[in-house]
C-alpha cells in the first residue's frame, strides 16, 4: 500500500519545524566547537531547548522521528565506508568479549535496581535491556569528525557495537515475549539468534567481495555518480533487510558501507558526497534524542534519584564491563572502548518506548530511562574527545586547530 501524506499535515509547519531544528542544531554545534567540546553534545541540547521541555517550538512527531532513523542509518553507512571488514575481523575475538562483557554486567545491573526500586519481574527485564544496547552512532559522529575511525580502538567498538545489538535484539525478544505471552519461546529465540548471526556475517564476508568484484562493472555505468547511486540502493536494502531479519536497520545501514568499503577505496568523491547527506540528515537525528526528554517529570524527587542511580550504573557497568573486554590493551585503549561503548541514545529510548506501549514499565521507570538514554549520549563525547586527544595529535593535527568535521576531513584526506 503506497504511503501518502495525510491531507490534515501542514507542509509549512513541517517545514518550518524542520528549519528551527537544523538551525538550532549547527548554532548549538558552533558553540560546542568554539568552546572545544565535541559539536554532538551542542545539538542533542539544541533539541531539549526547541523541544517541548523548555521553548516549545518544535515537538516530536511521527514525521521527525522517520528524518532521524534515515540520519542515524546514513551516519552508520559513512561509518562503514571506513570500515574494512578484514580490520573488523581482525579484531573479532576482543570485540566478542567486549560486546558480550557491556552485555552481561548492565543487563544485571539495570535488573536488579528494577526490583530494588519495587518493580515488577518484567519491568525489571525491560529495564535491564535498556542498558544493554549501544548507540554507536554518537560515537561514531565524534571519532568521524577527529577522523580516528580507522584505529584499532574505533574497529574494536563498532565490531562490539554490533554484537551488543544482536545480543540486546535476543534480551529485547525475550522480555517481549514474557510480558505478551507469560512465557519464553526457546525456539523463537533461537530462529531470531540466528537469524540476525546469520545476516551480519554473510553481508560482512560475502558481501565485500561480491561488490570488489564488480567495482569494474559499476564504473562503467553510464548513470551519473555509480558508485554514490549504488551505495545508497545498498544502503537502504540492508537496512530494509536487517528490519526483517530482526537486526536494527542501522546495522544494515553500516554493513553497507562496510561491504562497500573495500571496492571504494580510491574513490573519495564516493565519501564527500555521502557526508555530505550525512551532515544534512544527522541533526534530525541528535536534536529528536533531545526533545525526548520531558524536564516535567523530574519535579518528583523519587524519578530523579532513580534516573541518577541509573545514569551512574549505566555510565560504569558499560565502562568497566567493556574495558575489561578489552584485557590486554594498555590502559588507555582499555578506557577508549569502554568510554565508547557508553551512549544508550535512541536505543535505550526505543527499548522503553516498547516496555510503554506494552504496558508493561511505568511512567516513572520511562522517565528514569530516557534521562539515562540521554545522560549518557550527552556525558561520553566529551571523554571520548578526552582519551583519543593522543591519539589526534599523533596523526600530526595541531593542538589549537578544532576538529574538522567528516567531509572536511576526506577532503584533507584526498
Amino acid at each position: 500500500m503506497p504511503f501518502v501524506l495525510a491531507a490534515s499535515v501542514d507542509h509549512s509547519s513541517v517545514i518550518l519545524s524542520l528549519f528551527i531544528m537544523l538551525a538550532a542544531a549547527k548554532i548549538m554545534a558552533e558553540v560546542f566547537e568554539r568552546l572545544r567540546q565535541p559539536a554532538v553534545v551542542g545539538e542533542i541540547l539544541a533539541g531539549i531547548v526547541i523541544g517541548p521541555s523548555l521553548l516549545g517550538w518544535v515537538a516530536p512527531s511521527e514525521l521527525i522521528t522517520i528524518l532521524a532513523e534515515i540520519g542515524v542509518i546514513f551516519l552508520l553507512f559513512t561509518v562503514g565506508l571506513e570500515t574494512k571488514p578484514q580490520a573488523i575481523f581482525q579484531v573479532g575475538k576482543r570485540a566478542v568479549m567486549v560486546g558480550v562483557l557491556g552485555v552481561i554486567l548492565p543487563f544485571a545491573a539495570g535488573y536488579l535496581i528494577a526490583i530494588w526500586w519495587e518493580g515488577s519481574f518484567v519491568e525489571a527485564m525491560f529495564i535491564g535491556a535498556a542498558l544493554v544496547a549501544t548507540s554507536v552512532g554518537i560515537t561514531a559522529r565524534v571519532l568521524g569528525s577527529m577522523g580516528l575511525l580507522d584505529t584499532q580502538t574505533a574497529r574494536i567498538i563498532l565490531g562490539a557495537a554490533v554484537i551488543d545489538d544482536i545480543l540486546g535484539l535476543i534480551i529485547l525478544s525475550l522480555v517481549s515475549s514474557i510480558s505478551q505471552q507469560g512465557t519464553i519461546s526457546p525456539a523463537g529465540l533461537a530462529k531470531t539468534a540466528g537469524a540476525a548471526i546469520l545476516f551480519t556475517v554473510f553481508v560482512g564476508l560475502v558481501g565485500s567481495r561480491v561488490l570488489t568484484r564488480l567495482a569494474p562493472t559499476i564504473q562503467k555505468l553510464r548513470v551519473s555518480k555509480p558508485f554514490f547511486n549504488i551505495g545508497l540502493i545498498l544502503c537502504l536494502g540492508l537496512s530494509v533487510a536487517s528490519i526483517y531479519v530482526g537486526v536494527a536497520a542501522i546495522i544494515g545501514a553500516f554493513l553497507a558501507g562496510m561491504a562497500l568499503a573495500e571496492a571504494t577505496e580510491d574513490n573519495h568523491k564516493m565519501h564527500q558526497l555521502t557526508s555530505g547527506v550525512t551532515e544534512f540528515l544527522v541533526p534530525f537525528f541528535l536534536v529528536n534524542i533531545g526533545m525526548q526528554l520531558d524536564l516535567a517529570v523530574f519535579r518528583d524527587l523519587g524519578v530523579v534519584a532513580l534516573a541518577v542511580i541509573l545514569t551512574v550504573v549505566a555510565v560504569i557497568t558499560k565502562f568497566v564491563g567493556c574495558g575489561l573486554g578489552a584485557w590486554g590493551m594498555n590502559r588507555r585503549e582499555m578506557g577508549q572502548i569502554g568510554i565508547g561503548m557508553v551512549p544508550r541514545g535512541e536505543v535505550g529510548i526505543v527499548v522503553a518506548q516498547i516496555g510503554l506501549g506494552l504496558g508493561v514499565i511505568s511512567g516513572n521507570f520511562f522517565a528514569a530511562v530516557l534521562f539515562m538514554a540521554v545522560a549518557t549520549t550527552l556525558i561520553a563525547p566529551p571523554f571520548i574527545k578526552i582519551l583519543f586527544a593522543e591519539d589526534k595529535d599523533n596523526d600530526g593535527i595541531p593542538d589549537n586547530i578544532i576538529e574538522q568535521d567528516v567531509s572536511e576531513e576526506f577532503t584533507r584526506i584526498g
